[in-house]
């Protein structure tokens, strides 16, 4: 059984797991041993075997066609983005090439980061690990740590800092975005040993991380509000967006811009050099 299928099997009991029997027309009574559908309904409702059913959950490796995704989730009533997971996790779309280099590209990186000044921004993997920030970005956050920041990893300063939750005021909507969207790009990285070890530690480290992990959620990159505690420029409110960044597939340009007015006359008091 391979990482991606084992890691398929668990998506697909977590997902199945969320319907209930009611969301698709069946009878709520009866005991129940775990939460949503029993697989044999599932397996009726999609059109499947249930022995072939049971089988993909197992994670065993057995031929999957479109057609039969797409009634599986159909019935799951999956969304868009975990329609595409579950493809790729089933190898049922072709695997992207491998990444070009990032280190050719870090100064024209730092130009377009400079030019987006006074607006934070940075450039991370989609492991969310920091490439390249800009001095705003630097500066906005240059408080936030109690403890070294060894990482360089936005969720693992979320997670791991003991002052984020003050800090990051929207927090419990921030920290499980921001995990889905590291689910969404893992089912391309499946038994890749960077990521797997990276995984491993934080799972260990952060019990609240472990917890949000095995709900198998994914997501859609999409605008977001980030709701700060600054303390000089007291509160402020951004809205976060995630550009492409096309010629590197893995990367992803992140810019903070002000919500509100109160928020922009405040930006300038975040800039070290001016307080």
């Amino acid at each position: 059984m391979s990482d991606r299928r084992a890691e398929l099997g668990e998506f697909l009991k977590a997902r199945r797991a969320r319907v209930a029997p009611e969301d698709v027309g069946l009878p709520a009574g009866g005991r129940r041993r775990t939460p949503g559908l029993r697989r044999e309904e599932l397996a009726q409702l999609a059109g499947v075997g249930v022995t072939w059913y049971t089988w993909l959950e197992q994670g065993r490796p057995i031929n999957v066609s479109g057609q039969v995704l797409d009634a599986v989730a159909a019935t799951l009533r999956l969304s868009s983005i975990e329609r595409e997971h579950l493809y790729r996790l089933a190898e049922a779309t072709p695997v992207r090439p491998p990444r070009a280099s990032v280190c050719a590209n870090e100064a024209v990186f730092g130009e377009i980061l400079s030019a987006l000044d006074p607006l934070p921004a940075v450039i991370t993997n989609t492991r969310f690990d920091i490439i390249q920030p800009n001095q705003a970005f630097r500066d906005l956050f240059h408080d936030w740590h109690t403890l070294p920041c060894i990482h360089r990893n936005l969720l693992w300063c979320l997670v791991t800092e003991p002052r984020a939750r003050e800090q990051l005021l929207n927090y419990d909507e921030e920290v499980p975005y921001l995990v889905a969207r590291l689910r969404s790009s893992y089912g391309e990285h499946v038994g890749d040993p960077e990521w797997e070890t990276d995984l491993e530690r934080l799972r260990k480290l952060s019990p609240e991380f472990e917890a949000l992990w095995l709900r198998h959620e994914v997501a859609a990159c999409s605008p977001r509000p980030r709701h700060l505690r600054h303390p000089i420029a007291g509160e402020l409110r951004f809205t976060v967006t995630e550009l492409a960044v096309a010629a590197h597939p893995d990367l992803v340009l992140f810019v903070e811009t002000p919500a509100d007015t109160q928020t922009r006359d405040r930006l300038p008091l975040t800039r070290r050099a001016l307080v």
